[in-house]
């Protein structure tokens, strides 16, 4: 029963993919000054994600949709070693997360709605 569970739940996650990757996202529009700022700001910062998951897929469009170059972490895999980092550091192995890196300080932002407000009020 397990098994057949992951593979629908597998099975609708890509097909859920495929989907949002058909339809189009209008991107932020910026000058070419302004996007390297962006793009200095984002280099510290990554997403946990698992593909087919649909909160991940959402947050994957809020970033495209903002025009921005943060780089993503497939934690589905057990045997990943961002899989191991995330539960490592959030006692989850929750997805989506986005890993802010500012310095010495990293914080691990887990909820979904938080990553978005978080991501349109610093990029939006």
């Amino acid at each position: 029963m397990k098994f057949l569970l992951k593979v629908f739940r597998n099975v609708l996650g890509a097909i859920i993919a495929f989907i949002s990757w058909l339809i189009p996202v209008s991107k932020v529009k910026r000058g070419e000054f302004e996007q390297k700022e962006v793009d200095k700001q984002t280099v510290n910062i990554e997403l946990y994600q698992f593909f087919g998951c649909p909160f991940c897929i959402k947050t994957r469009r809020k970033i495209r949709r903002l025009n921005l170059k943060i780089v993503t972490r497939d934690a589905q895999n057990r045997q990943s070693a961002y899989r191991a980092e995330l539960f490592k550091e959030t006692g989850k192995t929750q997805v989506p997360c986005l890993k802010i890196i500012n310095g010495d300080k990293v914080e691990w932002m887990l909820e979904t709605s938080e990553i978005i407000v978080y991501l349109t009020k610093r990029f939006g």
